[in-house]
């Protein structure tokens, strides 16, 4: 059930952070009260928690964005602007919208530190940072004193969801920025200039802070659906330790393996449907999702979160029918590569079932230009169907009601075989091909898709993770530690802008610190922009 998304309509929260205010990063969030008021009850903290957790799928207190939460140059939430940040540049995804959605420069891979995009995600990320600081600062034990002994022990448990949610905010920081301002409970209020931290040092802090978290938060079986569990932090450990490596912190292969382990004790295990991981009945699927941002039309429309996906991938002048994938409002905009079909040997499906294709029409690759809209494929992967085959809402009006998988499980089975492969230690390559060949079975239904120990490379991983997992916010991650996002090792259509792709510099590895933030803290640089 989706129950904590609800709370967010108790009391609006808003932190006001503007484009070059580096200063108010850490400002007390202002309601119709004050701050003050809110955190006298002990009943209001749920409220402020599920603005935290609402703030990755909305941009403001009203329908569709409205009254923004802060001035942002696209206005839209903060996971429209990671899906484009994680997907548009990559081999999987070609959006025939650039100018509209000012997207060009992310696709081409040209993007500069004054892109709204990069910016928006940016200050996005550190609204949700801000909010998770004063939270934390009044869910401090002295703060929360006079509330009975079940209402403080409830408080400190919501104290260590806002440290995860924290925690996932530095982790993208981290990994799209490689740096960025450091700022927590413990620094003052009000303006100041905060100090930068490299790549290791977010990562040594990430770190910390998920270990603790991890040991105090609920287990998945006693955790409200939609919230973070110990496996989340887990799953979030494993992520960060995957990439270590990427962030200058080392080889931490063995410690990724030891978190995969953690969240597949926790009793999750692959559900029978592929499909229903990401149709508008997904919140049922408990059994592999391990944390989700829960998008839901009554209480988060948003025409930025799975909106985005669902009606972007749905042709609006295409021989598609929308009501086929819950839509109302097809967009249209969004294409796949022609790269990512052709890790499939049967492109219908018929096969894999991930092969989730719209052809007719269409042809594979997009050879006259990115934006052509009678070239590449329509991915079918998301909808806004439920399991009966109703539409869950109206697209037009209310957006959709389908949430988005942050971790799941076939993820964790991914990256602990890959980083057996690397060489961490705490696993066999008989047990990743174990859980590699469950993935494969699930995707064809039977063990005639199994590979062997042979087969069972980090040229095999790399493919498979994106068979797996495309448009879930992992690729342009993938690339980078595979060391061929940027380079001319890959190529793809229109990689850095070329019909056949091109050498891309090794700067596109990172996105720059917004220019306006340049400006004002002087701590920051952008090396190489």
């Amino acid at each position: 059930m989706k129950k904590i998304i609800s709370y967010i309509s108790v009391i609006a929260i808003s932190v006001m952070i503007f484009a070059s205010c580096t200063g108010d990063l850490d400002q007390i969030p202002v309601t119709k009260t004050t701050s003050k008021d809110v955190y006298s009850k002990a009943s209001n903290y749920k409220s402020v928690l599920a603005k935290i957790y609402a703030s990755y799928v909305i941009a403001g207190q009203e329908k569709g964005g409205g009254n923004a939460d802060i001035s942002s140059n696209s206005g839209y939430d903060l996971m429209r602007g990671l899906f484009n940040l994680e997907e548009a540049s990559t081999d999987e995804l070609a959006s025939t919208w650039l100018e509209g959605d000012n997207i060009g420069n992310l696709t081409y891979m040209t993007w500069d530190a004054n892109d709204p995009w990069v910016s928006d995600v940016y200050y996005r990320l550190y609204y949700t940072i801000a909010l998770s600081n004063e939270f934390i600062r009044n869910a401090a034990d002295g703060k929360i004193s006079g509330f009975t002994d079940a209402e403080q022990t409830e408080i400190k448990n919501e104290r260590n969801e806002a440290r995860f949610l924290r925690a996932l905010s530095y982790y993208y920081v981290l990994d799209l920025f490689g740096q960025g301002p450091f700022v927590t409970e413990n620094d003052p209020v009000g303006a100041y200039t905060p100090k930068a931290y490299t790549n290791s040092q977010l990562f040594s802090y990430i770190e910390s802070e998920l270990k603790d978290v991890e040991a105090n938060l609920p287990s998945p079986s006693e955790c409200e659906y939609g919230r973070a569990s110990s496996a989340a932090a887990a799953a979030l450990l494993a992520k960060l330790y995957l990439n270590a490596v990427v962030f200058d912190a080392g080889d931490h292969y063995t410690d990724c393996i030891t978190y995969c382990k953690k969240v597949i004790a926790d009793g999750f295990h692959l559900d029978s449907d592929y499909s229903g991981l990401f149709n508008a009945d997904n919140n049922k699927r408990t059994d592999e999702i391990i944390f989700p941002f829960v998008v839901d039309a009554g209480y988060t429309m948003s025409w930025g979160a799975t909106t985005y996906i669902i009606c972007g991938e749905v042709g609006s002048t295409s021989s598609q029918k929308a009501d086929d994938y819950g839509v109302t409002s097809p967009w249209g905009m969004f294409r796949l590569r022609g790269e990512l079909p052709e890790l499939f040997a049967d492109k219908t499906g018929t096969t894999d079932k991930r092969a989730m294709f719209y052809t007719d029409g269409q042809t594979q690759w997009l050879d006259k230009a990115i934006d052509d809209q009678t070239q590449g494929y329509f991915c079918e992967k998301w909808s806004n169907l439920k399991d009966d085959g109703t539409a869950a809402s109206n697209t037009t009006s209310d957006g959709v009601s389908t949430d988005f998988p942050v971790f799941r499980l076939s993820d964790v089975y991914l990256m602990l075989a890959e980083s057996v492969i690397r060489g961490g230690t705490g696993a066999t390559r008989a047990d990743a091909l174990g859980y590699l060949n469950l993935i494969r079975e699930r995707a064809y239904g039977d063990n005639s898709g199994d590979i062997t120990d042979a087969d069972m490379t980090l040229d095999y991983i790399l493919k498979e993770r994106a068979r797996e997992l495309y448009w879930e916010c992992v690729r342009r991650t993938d690339l980078i530690r595979f060391g061929v996002f940027t380079g001319k090792d890959y190529l793809w259509q229109w990689k850095g802008g070329a019909a056949d792709g091109k050498n891309v510099d090794s700067k596109y590895n990172i996105y720059p610190i917004p220019a306006t933030e340049l400006s004002a803290n002087p701590n920051l640089q952008n090396e190489n922009y």
